[in-house]
């Protein structure tokens, strides 16, 4: 009985054991799975790491030994690390502490990725580092998801193929070290055309998950960029056409995406009373003031046939990047992108790629289109390359029918394709290692020397924002109006309105007015208010800056205000009414017509000097027996015009002599004709190109509230519009 027992015993200590041991064997195998599939994603990408990493090596390294530390090739790159370091303090994308939101971020996710770093001790010139691991991993997200996208179209060889050209093309590795949010950019349009195409294709394997992640990439792609806007229509598109379930929570969820495209306004309308971003307002010609509809077709057209005549062929802009004479076979990519979407069976794939590409074109409507070696272009770029690849493969079909076995031309296709975009890479590496050692050489110069010799109080007015901003850490005065909120405004309108808004702020804010400038002088435009030269910084062997000198200006104020009054008639009256031409202010109050003359650069500044001895006009600043010859005097304006039409607001019932500041027209002398409705006032002769001033009378049955006038050059003549005042007689 006992030994029965005790056999008994044995037998259950075995089956427990077991049964233990393969408890421990299934729980560690579940394990490993969970590991195998959270390491899955990572392993895939290792491939496109590892030559990421080595286009990182070969760009990189360069870059330091010639520059001796880390450097960029861009010094807008600098902007996101002062969002970034600005975001780390707590301060929500202000770019200057205590000036408050600015709508000035290209990005609103590639600031807020350094943000942590730049807390942990990546500061300085050390958060480029940061900046270029997430630029190169972004790369090589790039190479797997073009590889992704196109092998279900070509086939695994060709599609390894599109993914060799991609590692080749210089701008890919240029911008990956650019220190700028382009290449995850790129990664983004490309990783959410494949997640929208793949919700088409395998509706066996939609999940709550799969569904989730198109949401978020919907949602969060546009604060990469506002391109990244075609990520959520791609994806509002899927989950609405295809839902995940029944019923209208289903479709609500659908339209989710969409509020990645609300995102950027909302945040700016909140905290800035508009929905537009200061780098809309500055760049995009539609909302450019100077542009109606046929000048915007005419500006666009331009632009749309310099990118293909030009750009596609790897001349002028692109020719550091693409081969010359490469037109036929970008066309010919392109094209073959929808006919292998048929073939394939694969429309959705095909489609969302070709709309990609199409997107390159979205820059023709920016005024800094060829800006910063094409960098708004480059993110659609992968889509042309895949658009190459299943040209090859359409090519090795052709090539099949006549033999099978030549079918497989198609991927040795693709790897030459890939050859020849290497042809270029030493070129562009040379020019990358060249822009950053330019960039480091002025604006990353005048930082430094900036932080050593301004005062902690300067404040510097730029129109080059990120490096002397961060390096400095002064306080700047971007007049460009990218970081500084209110004065895109100014600079979309032309130096002379610049410089008439400097009078108001210098008169109602001086202690926001510049103290200093670092400036290009060309770019400024606006010489009045540059003083002193303090120093300057000049770089002559490259292609990448605004300038070949950037100068350190004290600021000038002297001038500011110099010609708000007459200076050569004499008046004794009550000034009842002023128009001041150029500033935007008084052209609002005033109804005055900026057509009917020149664009932005016909916007400037006119100085001249007191021609005649004798009394300044009531205000002039001077005692009435002083003589004023030596005196320089400078008003904004805008030149080019054939007309002036605006609205003065006299007294009902009551005469006015108006007082009027024209400058003649290079060409010669011109004639103009003042009329108020279809009441003639006076007919005026200008010099050429002298300023001069001259009154007409407007008569009591003429004079309302609302008084219309009309200046118009005859014979078809120009003239430059400074000032106009209207004196109670």
């Amino acid at each position: 009985m006992a030994s029965r027992k005790t056999l008994a015993s044995i037998v259950l200590a075995i089956h427990r054991s077991t049964c233990n041991g393969a408890l421990v064997r299934w729980t560690w195998m579940t394990r490993m799975d969970r590991m195998v599939g959270w390491l899955r994603p990572v392993i895939a990408y290792l491939p496109a790491l590892l030559v990421s990493g080595m286009l990182a090596y070969a760009s990189l390294s360069a870059i330091v030994q010639h520059v001796g530390h880390p450097a960029v090739p861009l010094d807008d790159a600098f902007i996101h690390f002062q969002f970034a370091r600005n975001l780390a303090a707590g301060r929500f994308f202000q770019y200057m502490p205590g000036e408050g939101y600015v709508a000035g971020a290209t990005s609103f996710l590639w600031p807020l990725l350094l943000a942590p770093f730049y807390l942990i001790g990546f500061r300085g010139l050390s958060i480029l580092w940061v900046a270029w691991f997430f630029g190169f991993l972004a790369l090589a997200g790039v190479f797997l998801e073009v590889f992704r996208l196109t092998e279900k179209l070509t086939g695994r060889a060709v599609a390894l193929g599109a993914s060799a050209m991609c590692a080749f093309f210089g701008a890919f590795t240029w911008f990956a070290a650019s220190g700028m949010e382009t290449m995850a950019l790129a990664w983004v349009l490309l990783r959410g055309a494949r997640l929208a195409a793949e919700w088409f294709e395998n509706p066996e394997t939609r999940s709550q998950k799969s569904r989730n992640h198109l949401i978020l990439l919907g949602i969060i792609a546009p604060g990469i960029r506002p391109e990244g806007a075609m990520v959520s229509l791609f994806a509002a598109i899927a989950l609405l056409i295809s839902p995940f379930g029944t019923g209208k929570r289903q479709r609500a969820l659908g339209a989710l995406p969409l509020l990645g495209l609300l995102f950027d306004p909302v945040i700016h309308l909140m905290l800035t009373g508009s929905t537009t971003s200061n780098t809309t307002a500055v760049k995009w010609l539609p909302a450019n003031p100077y542009y109606g509809f046929r000048e915007l077709w005419d500006t666009v057209g331009y632009n749309l046939r310099v990118f293909f005549q030009v750009l596609l062929d790897g001349q002028q802009w692109s020719a550091v990047f693409l081969p010359r004479g490469t037109l036929p076979f970008a066309l010919l990519a392109l094209g073959s992108i929808p006919l292998m979407g048929w073939r394939s069976q694969r429309p959705w794939r095909a489609g969302l790629v070709f709309f990609i590409a199409l997107g390159m074109m979205i820059p023709c409507t920016y005024h800094t289109f060829l800006w910063n070696r094409l960098r708004y272009l480059w993110p659609f770029a992968p889509a042309w390359f895949i658009g190459m690849a299943c040209f090859t493969k359409l090519a090795g079909q052709m090539l099949s029918l006549v033999r099978p076995r030549w079918g497989l031309i198609a991927p040795m296709l693709a790897g030459i394709v890939a050859g020849v975009l290497a042809g270029n890479m030493k070129w562009t590496v040379d020019d990358l290692v060249k822009s950053a050692a330019a960039i480091d050489l002025q604006q990353v110069e005048l930082g430094r020397w900036a932080k050593e010799n301004l005062p902690a109080e300067a404040i510097i007015g730029v129109n080059d924002t990120g490096a002397i901003a961060y390096l400095s850490e002064r306080r700047t005065f971007d007049v460009i109006g990218l970081t500084t909120q209110g004065e895109g405004r100014y600079w979309v309108a032309g130096a002379g309105s610049r410089f008439e808004h400097y009078e108001r702020l210098y008169a109602s804010e001086p202690h926001r007015f510049p103290t200093h400038f670092i400036v290009y002088p060309h770019w400024m435009a606006c010489e009045p208010v540059l003083g002193k030269r303090l120093h300057e910084a000049s770089v002559y062997d490259q292609t990448i800056l605004g300038g070949t000198t950037m100068v350190v200006y004290e600021a000038r104020v002297d001038l500011l205000g110099s010609g708000a009054r007459p200076i050569l008639i004499p008046y004794s009256g009550e000034i009842i009414d002023e128009l001041d031409v150029a500033d935007l202010e008084s052209e609002q109050a005033h109804a005055y017509e900026i057509a009917h003359g020149g664009k932005d650069e016909a916007n400037k500044v006119h100085t001249d000097f007191f021609f005649e001895d004798r009394p300044g006009g009531i205000d002039s600043g001077q005692d009435e027996n002083t003589s004023i010859n030596d005196r320089i005097w400078a008003d904004g304006g805008r030149f080019e015009r054939v007309a002036d039409r605006f609205v003065a607001h006299l007294r009902p019932g009551q005469p006015a002599k108006a007082i009027a500041r024209w400058v003649g027209a290079h060409e010669g002398e011109v004639e103009l004709e003042i009329k108020s409705g279809s009441t003639p006032l006076a007919t005026i002769r200008l010099g050429a190109y002298r300023a001069q001033e001259n009154e007409f009378i407007i008569p009591a049955q003429v004079a309302s509230e609302h008084t219309p006038i009309e200046v118009r050059a005859l014979h078809g003549g120009t003239f430059g519009s400074l000032h106009y005042w209207f004196v109670a007689q």
